[in-house]
């Protein structure tokens, strides 16, 4: 058989090279991720170099092969393969195959481990609004409050024949839905999530009210959900006013007064889909991959900090030094 000649593309002169998208994306994430701060979080629980067996992989390596897999919906045999398919992730990580393997899956698996057993998300969750607040990105005095479900398997069709038990079912219109909830609270000016509860999917939005406040409010927005709950914005927030959507019910209906004023909040509320939009639509995280809900509240803190970040990313590019 005659050997095939090798190209002018696989010798390096790529005459017709483009950028893609996702090399764009890559571009604007390796300047507005603090990459400082994050390994400062986690390095306290690192591995550190023994001198005896394998040396770690490096943490800051590590750790943008696991931003990799919130970003693009992976898990982890699939991060381990996009690595050596894909040139844009390997040059991300700084990975050359021509020296090294990329990480194995396995090794992928432990360091999620370490950040769940340490509950390290939450703590990534913060040092990213640290460090937008440093970037002049301050939380301001009005608050939205909204949840979204994200669904479970409902198969028993698993080793213990059994559904999620800490997964739980709710009804939301006339469809059932099984999973859990991401409660979230979002400045209403800068559309930057703040504070995030987790909870199955059978507790109500109202339950975790206070828990998304950060008492320094002056007006809450919010859906009908959390219609009546004036006594528990006060609680939580001393100043603050209900601007929660009234809600109509079978003895009371509706005012036409009632919908324009709804309707006049509704502007200022949409605002928290933009959040949900980027989780959901733009990172694909609208089902649960593990089981239990603490690893899954780990990967909503995680979603939820890069979510932030993807959000303010002009704002930080226009501040990042030519």
């Amino acid at each position: 058989m005659r050997e095939q000649q090798a190209t002018f593309a696989e010798t390096g002169f790529e005459q017709y090279r483009k950028s893609t998208r996702r090399e764009q994306f890559l571009a604007e994430m390796e300047q507005v991720v603090p990459w400082v701060e994050l390994c400062a979080q986690i390095k306290p629980h690192y591995p550190k170099v023994d001198g005896a067996g394998r040396p770690p992989v490096g943490l800051e390596r590590m750790l943008r092969i696991y931003f990799l897999q919130p970003w693009f919906n992976l898990s982890d045999p699939a991060v381990e393969e996009a690595l050596y398919d894909s040139t844009a992730m390997r040059a991300f990580v700084g990975i050359d195959l021509g020296r090294e393997p990329a990480p194995d899956e396995t090794t992928v698996c432990k360091f999620r481990h370490l950040l769940e057993k340490h509950a390290l998300g939450e703590k990534v969750f913060q040092a990213v609004n640290a460090h937008l607040q440093q970037r002049g990105l301050k939380v301001s005095s009005g608050t939205i409050v909204d949840a979204t479900i994200i669904g479970a398997p409902t198969s028993t069709k698993n080793q213990t024949r059994e559904r999620d038990p800490e997964m739980c079912q709710t009804k939301k219109g006339n469809q059932y839905y099984f999973g859990m909830k991401a409660h979230i609270g979002v400045d209403s000016k800068l559309k930057l999530i703040h504070s995030v509860f987790v909870t199955p999917a059978n507790i109500h939005d109202s339950q975790v009210l206070p828990y998304l406040l950060h008492g320094k409010e002056t007006r809450v927005w919010g859906d009908s959900a959390y219609s009546g709950q004036t006594q528990a914005i006060r609680e939580a927030a001393p100043y603050a006013q209900d601007f929660t959507h009234h809600k109509g019910c079978r003895h009371r209906a509706l005012t036409e007064i009632d919908r324009e004023r709804n309707r006049t909040k509704s502007k200022v509320r949409a605002k928290v889909e933009h959040a949900f939009r980027v989780m959901k639509c733009t990172f694909g995280f609208v089902k649960v991959r593990y089981r239990g809900l603490s690893k899954n509240a780990h990967r909503v803190y995680i979603t939820c900090a890069l979510t932030n970040l993807y959000m303010a990313r002009r704002t930080l590019l226009r501040m990042a030094p030519a």
